[in-house]
């Protein structure tokens, strides 16, 4: 497995370069959409993000900051799960891609263009920060800085949602991509990021060399998560 990690790693995907053609960027994350719809994503980070929501001592009103947003179908699937248990999430996007911050934001979500590993925003500005299926495309030094980084500006929670690395998984990526009719690209590519994956120990030691203790856990469809408490956040 280490050698199939290493041969992913070395192969790019189209998400990874921020010059990608806006067209087959925007068809690739409608299909990344579905992707987390129907395989698992979106269900494994918002499970992920209960914990922060649920119980009397949720506050009655959020600021979700989502980094690599995409198309903003997560979190706006967590804003309709907290408004079922009387919390209000007030939406923000980070995305590197500019078609997609233009898409994020026709769908609701106030995105800035910017680097995951240098959040322009204030320490603790805002409750809640999330990052589902971004950390497998950064190299191990960038994703402790991304972890910092969701650590640094979190109040209360933080959540990073991935995939869990299994040849098998790839393999049934490529079959429901071909059944769902995804974009050659999008095969590809979700083939490679399964690849690159995580083992639950894996992302966890990376949590914890950007300081941070994470409950790391397994989800359906070869999915993780990890979820900590931000050190300065309240508690």
């Amino acid at each position: 497995m280490p050698r199939v990690q290493a041969w992913a790693r070395r192969r790019g995907e189209l998400l990874d370069d921020p010059a990608a053609d806006p067209a087959t960027v925007m068809a690739s994350l409608a299909d990344v959409a579905r992707s987390n719809r129907l395989l698992g994503g979106r269900r494994a980070a918002l499970a992920a993000l209960q914990a922060f929501l649920r119980g009397g001592e949720a506050p009655v009103s959020l600021v979700l900051l989502d980094v690599g947003t995409g198309l903003g179908d997560i979190p706006l699937a967590a804003a309709a799960a907290a408004r079922a248990a009387g919390v209000s999430l007030r939406l923000l996007g980070v995305e590197r891609h500019p078609a997609a911050a233009r898409a994020a934001r026709r769908n609701g979500l106030a995105t800035a263009v910017a680097e995951a590993a240098a959040l322009p925003f204030r320490t603790g500005s805002v409750d809640l920060t999330l990052c589902s299926q971004l950390l497998h495309h950064c190299s191990a030094a960038e994703g402790v800085r991304l972890v910092s980084e969701l650590d640094r500006v979190a109040r209360r929670g933080a959540v990073v949602a991935d995939l869990r690395r299994s040849v098998v998984a790839a393999a049934g990526f490529y079959l429901a991509a071909l059944a769902l009719r995804f974009q050659p690209v999008t095969r590809r590519d979700g083939v490679i990021s399964v690849l690159r994956g995580f083992t639950a120990g894996e992302l966890a030691n990376l949590c914890r060399n950007a300081g941070v203790e994470a409950k790391v856990r397994r989800h359906l469809g070869f999915r993780l998560t990890a979820a900590w408490r931000p050190r300065g956040g309240r508690r």
